[in-house]
């Protein structure tokens, strides 16, 4: 599907914006506490968390169909998360070099080919932030990160396509960004999006 279908069109009226207030700010975010008027017409106080880096995503496929995930513990949610490769890019920069530089970090890769297959909204009822998400082939290199972030300890493993997206679906790997791009290039191999040999070889 190309063009946007009619029943996407807005309805009602927007947020209104009135005032504005920093309430914290760090190298990575800002919180912003707005007085406004919603969409009923009702005066209403709004949280928003703006994100300084664009979230970043790459889905690395191997020519025998098999995948790239890091592992590494998150701080958030106090676990043990494996996910695609991922990062940020500073608002404003080009997303592809963020892309490429994040692929090398982790896992030493380089891409030959460069899709842009998903640009989303991420928690959108509290945060700005936005990703976009590559499919990268023609792959060479890999083996070990070159700039690992110094509070990160990743491992890397090389996964089966379906192997991965199953381990996602059934709720083995619950990243938002990874869960995302497998199903986008699920869709996108059964759809003939990619290549015919290397969709074969995804799908099983």
């Amino acid at each position: 599907m190309s063009e946007k279908p009619a029943w996407l069109r807005p309805h009602g009226e927007p947020w209104k914006r009135l005032t504005e207030r920093v309430v914290f700010e760090n190298p990575w975010i800002k919180v912003t506490d707005h007085e406004a008027t919603a969409p009923t017409g009702r005066p209403a106080r709004y949280g928003v968390v703006s994100f300084k880096n664009l979230a970043i995503a790459i889905l690395p496929i191997h020519d025998d169909g098999t995948i790239v995930l890091v592992g590494q513990n998150r701080f958030a949610h106090a676990d043990y998360s494996w996910e695609l490769p991922e990062g940020g890019s500073p608002v404003g920069d080009d997303p592809l070099e963020g892309a490429k530089r994040e692929l090398a970090e982790e896992t030493g890769l380089v891409a030959a080919h460069w899709q842009e297959v998903i640009n989303a909204q991420l928690s959108n009822s509290v945060t700005d932030e936005r990703m976009i998400g590559y499919v990268a082939t023609g792959l060479s290199g890999g083996g070990h990160a070159h700039e690992a972030d110094d509070t990160e300890d990743l491992a890397i493993v090389r996964v089966p396509f379906r192997e991965a997206l199953d381990a996602a679906v059934a709720g083995h790997m619950q990243d938002a960004l990874t869960l995302a791009m497998l199903l986008r290039a699920y869709h996108m191999a059964r759809e003939g999006a990619l290549p015919g040999a290397l969709a074969r070889l995804m799908l099983g």
